[in-house]
């Protein structure tokens, strides 16, 4: 009898025991679900209070399609939506000094110093570089060359067709700095010399269908020289045609309306090692070759 009580008293326990034990690994569980849940929705974007992000840029970011395949990565990481205006860069600056937009990412170094000194922007923080190039009839007078300033002499000196970007923009600033720099200052005295008054992408129309010269940013030469098969690079590798672009957040002090946060999550976002990885790696696939190199610092 005493054996039997044991018996029943031993089972009891042991049968309380694995309800304790399944309770706990139950609520273990349960306990780990909640806490994946938390980390899960920590991590999730918040959308900001001032969601839009303006920014006024360069025509290349566009004309190569580097900002619509960055865009969506930059809403997806920091809930910004980037909303832009591609002109010349003169024009851009101005559009930051009028506070019209936010955010420059430009490429005249001299100017972009210059807004910041003068107090409308915070800070020129460099992204990225490409060069400029000499594109021309392929079967034209200018024979390649590595010299931009021989080539340049050649153009004027033969009265040859050379269209301008004339828009004030960064490629016509460097334009008009390898005229200065050849001791031409009557570079328009040239009858075959047009100032087109537009972006790059129109100004390679009107020099493919002119049969003429111009000078260009290689990342949009690279994303439409497929539209102009009679041209190609008549002048490359030149130390003075290094394009370097940098990123200004417009100074809120100045416009407190400025969308200051938004501007400085896209300035650490674009110069994060990981976004610079793909600002290197964009147009490998499609044309052999980076339209850009990333060179943050």
């Amino acid at each position: 009898m005493m054996n039997k009580l044991l018996t029943a008293s031993l089972a009891a326990l042991m049968a309380l025991s694995l309800v304790a034990c399944g309770g706990d690994t139950t609520s273990g569980s349960q306990s780990q679900q909640s806490s994946a849940s938390g980390s899960s929705s920590q991590n999730e974007v918040k959308t900001p209070e001032d969601p839009i992000l303006l920014m006024a840029t360069t025509t290349s970011t566009d004309d190569t399609g580097l900002l619509d395949y960055l865009a969506p990565m930059f809403k997806e990481d920091t809930g910004y939506e980037l909303q832009w205006t591609a002109v010349g860069t003169g024009d851009a600056i101005q559009k930051g000094m009028d506070g019209e937009v936010s955010v420059l990412l430009v490429h005249a170094k001299a100017k972009e110093e210059a807004f910041v000194n003068d107090g409308y922007g915070v800070e020129r923080v460099e992204v990225m570089y490409n060069d400029f190039v000499i594109v021309g009839p392929t079967d034209g007078p200018v024979a390649y060359t590595e010299d931009v300033n021989a080539a340049f002499s050649q153009i004027r000196n033969d009265e040859l067709t050379f269209v301008s970007r004339g828009d004030n923009s960064g490629t016509h600033t460097k334009e008009l700095g390898v005229w200065s720099a050849i001791g031409v200052e009557d570079y328009e005295s040239n009858p075959n010399y047009v100032s087109a008054g537009a972006g790059m992408a129109d100004t390679l129309v009107m020099a493919d269908e002119m049969g003429g010269y111009c000078l260009t940013d290689r990342g949009t030469w690279l994303a439409k020289k497929a539209d102009f098969p009679q041209m190609s690079i008549v002048c490359e590798g030149d130390d003075n045609l290094l394009n370097q672009y940098g990123v200004i957040a417009v100074n809120p002090e100045k416009y407190p309306d400025t969308n200051i946060d938004g501007a400085n999550a896209f300035i650490e976002w674009i110069t994060s090692d990981e976004i610079q990885e793909v600002i290197g790696q964009y147009g490998v696939e499609e044309y052999g070759e980076p339209l850009f190199f990333p060179n943050a610092k």
